[in-house]
């Protein structure tokens, strides 16, 4: 990394990595990623570079992985007998929408936005599909399981975990043949891909969360990623009509590039649920991360209660939501009296 010059990228709240963006005139730039928690095991990082160089040895929109001079797509650094693990990446090309002002493309209608997620992801997941890896990453229920949970939730949301085991056991149940299920981003939206303002073109990075589950689970995140679209309208008839031309563009992309039965999309609100879970438990992580006392914000208080009480589609067309203050429950949900 010679002549690079090497700058800190702001961490986000709950991240789990020390990154940094490396640039030299005239070449390509680089973001090295170094990982100091001790939540992750040498074979998941192995298990995601190998996926990743595969994803982009296939075709698909990613950051590739860059070798070190070792040829080693993992580094490994031992301090103070405190092992970090590094990779280094292609910088993806664009910009993210936010440091655009979630400003599309001059002159280019929004739909073509959503047709290319949807078309990017299908090409991840159509590659995915003739994946076997060497290095095997985890496997939904490795991580989301009924013992987790009751470890994880105070027990003063017995409500709420009653939910989430129910919700773990009807997935348990679901078809889980090579079509449906394998590897996935499982963090699919546009915090986690770079634009290329001048051809479209999106570019995936961190798939720090990737492992086995139902290729669903990335649409229906996607889904829910684009609400932010529409959540300020008042009018609960226009919000569903734009969620189902917005939904209709990302698959009309998606099935441009793999195929995806109607059983499996009949189970969207399904897996907004478990969206919805996934949230919900990034939530209690972060704080225990954090060794904080649980607590529940608005937002936290928002979805447990669409869990609790069963409101389909994170609420958004339920009396529940409020345009004012979208995915915010008026009253704090308390976890001690």
């Amino acid at each position: 990394m010679e002549g690079y010059e090497i700058s800190p990228v702001k961490a986000h709240v709950g991240g789990r990595n020390v990154v940094f963006n490396c640039e030299k005139e005239g070449v390509d730039a680089k973001i090295i990623r170094i990982a100091f928690l001790n939540d992750r095991s040498r074979e998941d990082f192995l298990g995601e570079v190998e996926y990743i160089r595969y994803l982009f040895e296939h075709g698909g929109s990613v950051s590739d992985v860059v070798s070190s001079r070792k040829g080693k797509l993992l580094e490994e650094i031992t301090h103070q007998n405190h092992t970090l693990f590094v990779c280094l990446f292609e910088k993806a090309r664009g910009k993210m929408l936010v440091e655009n002002n979630y400003r599309y493309r001059e002159g280019v209608p929004i739909t073509e936005y959503y047709y290319n997620c949807g078309k990017v992801l299908g090409k991840l997941h159509q590659v995915s599909k003739g994946y076997t890896p060497v290095h095997s990453r985890y496997s939904f229920f490795d991580k989301y399981n009924a013992e987790y949970i009751d470890k994880l939730i105070p027990d003063s949301l017995s409500l709420l975990k009653e939910k989430l085991v129910e919700l773990l056991e009807t997935l348990e149940g679901m078809d889980r043949n090579r079509e449906s299920f394998g590897m996935v981003h499982f963090d699919y939206s546009d915090g986690n891909y770079m634009i290329d303002f001048d051809t479209g073109q999106i570019t995936v990075f961190d798939f720090d969360n990737s492992c086995f589950c139902w290729y669903m689970y990335d649409l229906a995140n996607l889904w829910t990623h684009g609400v932010g679209w529409i959540q300020f309208e008042p009018d609960v008839g226009k919000r569903k009509k734009f969620m189902e031309d917005y939904f209709e563009a990302v698959l009309s992309g998606y099935k441009s590039e793999t195929g995806i039965e109607n059983s499996m999309l009949d189970k969207l609100p399904l897996f907004i649920i478990a969206t919805l879970m996934e949230n919900i438990i990034d939530e209690f992580e972060i704080m225990r991360n954090k060794g904080e006392e649980p607590e529940c914000d608005e937002e936290l208080s928002y979805r447990i209660k669409c869990l609790e009480d069963d409101i389909p589609y994170m609420g958004f067309f339920h009396e529940i939501y409020s345009c004012e203050e979208p995915f915010e429950y008026e009253e704090r949900i308390r976890l001690k009296e």
